[in-house]
C-alpha cells in the first residue's frame, strides 16, 4: 500500500497569522511530504508494505518506525486544527474536569508539559485503557499507540513547527495553539 499526504480540511493560509502559510509550506509541504516519501521507500518489499500505518508504528523499529510515526503524528496534528474554533463540547469538558479539576487546569498542565519538553517531540492528551485522560510527552517520533494509549489531541513541539512564526519562542506558539484546536474533533476521539 502506498501512503499519501493527508488532504487538509482548511486552506494553508487559513490559520494565519497564528500559523502562517510559510509554516505550512515547510511543515506540511516539505517535512510531512519527506516522511511520507521515506516511509514508502522503507516499506517497499518488506513485511510492512501492506500494513496500516498504525500497525507499522506498533511493529517497526528504526527508520521505518520513525517515518511511519512522524507521518501519523503530523497527520493527526494537522487534522486537529481549525480556523473556526467552537466551544469545547460538554462530553469533553466533563472528562477534562474529572481528570484535571477544570478545563483551565488541563490547559495549564498541558502547556507546562509542552513547554518543559526538552528537545524535539510531542505533547499528547491521551485516554488509557481505563478511559482515564492523561497528558504524556514523547520525544522524537514517539507515539502513544506503542504504549496502548489512545491519542485525543497533540501539539508538535519540534522547532520546525514554530520557528518560522515564533523563532525560539515555543511558549508563544503553544499559547496560539489553544485558539486553533478543533475541540469537536478531540471530542469525537473520546
Amino acid at each position: 500500500m502506498t501512503h499519501t499526504m493527508p488532504q487538509l480540511p482548511y486552506d494553508m493560509e487559513a490559520l494565519a497569522p497564528k500559523m502562517s502559510k510559510e509554516t505550512f509550506d515547510y511543515h506540511y509541504g516539505k517535512h510531512l511530504q519527506t516522511y511520507v516519501n521515506n516511509l514508502n521507500k522503507f516499506i517497499a518489499g518488506t513485511e510492512f508494505e501492506d500494513m496500516k500505518l498504525e500497525d507499522i508504528i506498533c511493529k517497526a523499529q528504526g527508520p521505518t518506525f520513525n517515518n511511519a510515526a512522524q507521518t501519523w503524528n503530523h497527520t493527526f496534528f494537522f487534522m486537529s486544527l481549525t480556523p473556526n474554533q467552537e466551544e469545547i463540547p460538554s462530553t469533553l469538558s466533563d472528562k477534562l474536569n474529572e481528570a484535571f479539576g477544570s478545563v483551565e487546569k488541563f490547559k495549564e498542565e498541558f502547556t507546562k508539559s509542552a513547554t518543559g519538553l526538552f528537545g524535539s517531540g510531542w505533547t499528547w492528551l491521551v485516554k488509557d485503557k481505563e478511559n482515564k485522560l492523561k497528558i504524556v510527552n514523547t520525544t522524537n517520533a514517539g507515539n502513544p499507540l506503542t504504549d496502548g494509549l489512545t491519542p485525543l489531541m497533540v501539539i508538535d513541539v519540534w522547532e520546525h513547527a514554530y520557528y518560522i512564526d515564533y523563532r525560539n519562542n515555543r511558549a508563544a506558539f503553544i499559547e496560539a495553539f489553544w485558539s486553533l484546536i478543533d475541540w469537536n474533533k478531540v471530542a469525537e476521539r473520546l
